[in-house]
């Protein structure tokens, strides 16, 4: 039955592509045969970190309790609205900032007057600290990014005495649960802190407070919150640098709203060179 059939299952292989004489042109039809193969994935890689989630490194302790210094954090960049790719142009509104988000923010002092900044925010290339792992040298960022939790809203009259919190003439209330040991990056020494569960709004969160009175921040006198801009402070509230300090966060500054840890690492614990023990307790933890 099979007289007259030549069968052949082997798939066919490609001809090489002839070479051009000039080197340019090979040089650019090897160039488009890999953005052919790895730009449409690439391109998905970098929309969805640039629109929808982008992950974060904690580098400092500021937030802690609540997020732990070598904490590694998921992002939702449309949580308040969508933005066109790498800029700070809004699409498309959605909710506003919440008494008690912990929110990622451009750190206002560190933005650049560069007007090529929006093209340097385009990832030029896969690297570890694209996922938030390792941070590579380099030419010093156009804005810095940081995390802290909001507290007033605009319009609001914010106060802090001895770290109490009051907005609009309201104790924001504050239950203390004892003591905390907090490690320092720098030195990996343990101090210990006063531990509280403060209530913004209906968010019930951690915050610490130094035993050392020579320790703490300064107070701050009655402070209105301009239209269009937030107050923002860290729970750790002896040791954040906040709006305390250096003013409010324009709305437009304000990149998304911290929702879980998939990653935890103890800088100062024993464990990956570089990275520290790997704490496997935080994996998951939701944040609020």
């Amino acid at each position: 039955m099979s007289d007259g059939l030549n069968l052949d299952l082997r798939r066919p292989v490609d001809p090489e592509p002839e070479q051009h004489p000039n080197p340019l042109v090979n040089a650019w039809r090897s160039t488009w045969d890999i953005l052919k193969s790895w730009g449409p994935p690439l391109f998905a890689v970098f929309a969805i970190r640039s629109v929808i989630i982008e992950p974060f490194q904690i580098p400092s302790g500021s937030m802690v309790p609540t997020l732990a210094i070598g904490d590694f954090i998921v992002v939702s960049k449309y949580e308040y609205g969508l933005r066109v790719p790498f800029t700070d142009i809004e699409l498309l509104p959605l909710e506003e900032p919440k008494r008690g988000d912990i929110d990622v923010f451009i750190y206002p002092p560190s933005v650049s007057e560069d007007p090529w900044c929006w093209l340097k925010r385009i990832p030029r290339g896969v690297t570890f600290e694209g996922l938030g792992l390792i941070r590579l040298p380099g030419p010093e960022p156009c804005s810095i990014d940081y995390i802290k939790r909001v507290v007033g809203l605009p319009g609001d009259t914010v106060e802090v005495r001895d770290d109490i919190v009051y907005v609009n003439n309201e104790e924001q209330g504050r239950v203390p649960t004892g003591e905390y040991r907090y490690t320092d990056i720098r030195s990996c020494d343990a101090q210990t802190m006063r531990a509280y569960t403060e209530t913004l709004d209906e968010v019930v969160h951690p915050v610490l407070q130094s035993n050392e009175s020579w320790q703490r921040m300064r107070d701050l006198p009655p402070t209105l919150v301009p239209e269009g801009h937030y107050f923002f402070m860290g729970d750790n509230r002896d040791n954040s640098a906040d709006s305390r300090v250096w003013g409010f966060v324009p709305r437009h500054y304000i990149k998304g709203k911290a929702m879980f840890v998939w990653l935890s690492f103890d800088p100062c614990g024993k464990g990956m060179p570089g990275l520290g023990r790997l704490r496997t307790e935080r994996i998951g933890e939701t944040l609020r």
